[in-house]
């Protein structure tokens, strides 16, 4: 079946990346720092693993330390951050991310990674994953986090496409709210509803081909009566 978004066939002039869970396998990670920092705080751990996933630490900080000043809130956060940056041991690429990235590249289609991690953190996960973005949006870029859509669109300006012509890869519901307040298609993974359902990394590979193929296709004219 074609790409297609609606009705219309589907145009990608680029592709915006969510990092952890879409580009880079951090979730065992990511749990790990929330479970130790949950009994530093005596939070049941199941609260953050429940909300935390696509929003940045502080905003799901704010939601459990309901009693905490904005500058408690902000020393938590730093501290759950911490734990994460010490903790890449099984940080790897995604399945089917190099593949993905090394079609975009052969094929000079741009590309960002608009994270809720902070930018030291970003920087450590990707490393460890072997990915290097040219242009990569995290939330010392900005201010205002997922689902607000304000990295997707600035990972856009600096691209130099327009948001509509963005295919952003998600795997939680802050960030395809985030890519669709942008204004561009998302093609969501682990059953998160989006514009498009995606089963794995690759399929965005046929996403794009099947937009070049639209794209250049001849268009067909009726016949003269």
């Amino acid at each position: 079946m074609p790409a297609s978004h609606g009705t219309h066939p589907l145009k990608i002039a680029a592709v915006l990346f969510d990092m952890d869970g879409t580009l880079v396998d951090s979730d065992a990670a990511v749990d790990r720092a929330w479970i130790t920092w949950s009994e530093q705080y005596g939070v049941d751990p199941a609260v953050p693993l429940a909300i935390a996933p696509g929003h940045p630490a502080d905003a799901t900080i704010a939601k459990i330390l309901t009693d905490s000043d904005p500058a408690a809130i902000a020393e938590a956060a730093a501290q759950q951050l911490a734990l994460q940056y010490d903790d890449l041991a099984d940080v790897v690429a995604i399945d089917g991310a190099h593949e993905l990235i090394a079609f975009l590249d052969a094929r000079a289609l741009p590309w960002a990674v608009v994270t809720s991690a902070d930018q030291r953190l970003a920087k450590l996960r990707l490393a460890a994953a072997g990915i290097s973005p040219r242009i990569l949006i995290t939330t010392d870029d900005i201010e205002a986090g997922k689902p607000d859509p304000e990295g997707y669109l600035r990972a856009a300006e600096l691209l130099g496409v327009a948001p509509e012509d963005c295919l952003v890869v998600e795997d939680a519901e802050p960030g395809v709210a985030a890519g669709r307040a942008a204004g561009a298609t998302v093609a969501a993974l682990k059953g998160v509803p989006g514009d498009i359902q995606i089963d794995g990394l690759r399929r965005v590979i046929e996403l794009i081909s099947e937009s070049v193929s639209e794209s250049t296709a001849e268009p067909t004219t009726e016949p003269q009566a």
